[in-house]
């Protein structure tokens, strides 16, 4: 399931970024750092699942995966223009992977639900 977890990292990587460089010109988006890399984190793994159409644990992992490795990514890059404190870069991973596992989750539940009906 190599290609699902592609598209799902770079989907949230590039929609990371998005957001870190607009932070760090406009505060009140930086102001939204935390609760939008996650948001951006759930929709990664939630892509991951509707795409590799895999079981729970399997959604749940490449969704943790694709979840935090696009939060390093924008963290590491935020951190890099001086915006976050290097503490964020554990802590925001971290918190991302388990966003973005519950993103899995979700879309494995939805696709689950979708192929009943």
């Amino acid at each position: 399931m190599r290609q699902p977890l592609f598209v799902a990292t770079a989907l949230g990587t590039v929609l990371q970024l998005i957001m870190v460089v607009w932070g760090h010109s406009d505060p009140s988006v930086a102001a939204l750092f935390a609760v939008g890399g996650m948001a951006v984190s759930l929709l990664a793994g939630l892509v991951y699942a509707l795409m590799a159409r895999t079981g729970m644990g399997s959604s749940a992992f490449g969704g943790a995966l694709a979840g935090g490795a696009c939060a390093l990514i924008g963290i590491a890059v935020s951190l890099a223009l001086g915006d976050v404190e290097p503490v964020l870069l554990a802590l925001g991973t971290a918190s991302s992977a388990v966003t973005g596992a519950v993103g899995g989750l979700v879309g494995a539940l939805f696709g689950r639900r979708t192929a009943r009906a």
